[in-house]
């Protein structure tokens, strides 16, 4: 299964990546996001790993990630390591107009074992839960409490 999210933000591309790069910001943004922590000490760079526990459809998914490549201010890739839902993700940071930021993301996987027989159906929803969320972090980052 393959979900994508394009959307344009207005922030500067360095204020964005620095953000969605720190995945311990996953639950400020992320519908049934619950946590997220780096399990590795800093600085934070490719093989970094970070835990996540969330929810989505009513059933806890915690994954365990590592950040597989990394090109600072441009895009970032994790892949699960383990997980109840194995994903590999890929975010993409584009400057636009100055303070202007396109933000891409592509999220390949999907669920295994029996689970698998629902996976038109839990795409549908993923699909769905991905673009709310990324509308989320465009909200949030042009839009902060006390801004």
């Amino acid at each position: 299964m393959r979900l994508q999210a394009d959307i344009e933000i207005e922030r500067p591309a360095s204020e964005v990546f620095e953000f969605i790069a720190n995945f311990e910001n996953n639950p400020a943004w992320q519908g049934g996001m619950k946590s997220a922590q780096f399990t590795t000490p800093p600085p934070h760079s490719k093989g970094s790993q970070y835990e996540q526990v969330a929810s989505f459809l009513g059933r806890p998914v915690i994954t365990r990630f590592e950040v597989t490549d990394l090109q600072p201010g441009r895009s970032i890739t994790i892949d699960s390591i383990e997980s109840t839902f194995p994903i590999h993700v890929t975010r993409q940071v584009e400057p636009l107009d100055p303070g202007r930021t396109r933000v891409r993301a592509t999220i390949d996987g999907g669920p295994e074992g029996l689970m698998r027989l629902f996976a038109p159906l839990i795409g549908w929803f993923a699909q769905r839960s991905v673009t709310a969320d990324y509308r989320r972090l465009k909200a949030h980052l042009e839009h902060p409490a006390g801004r």
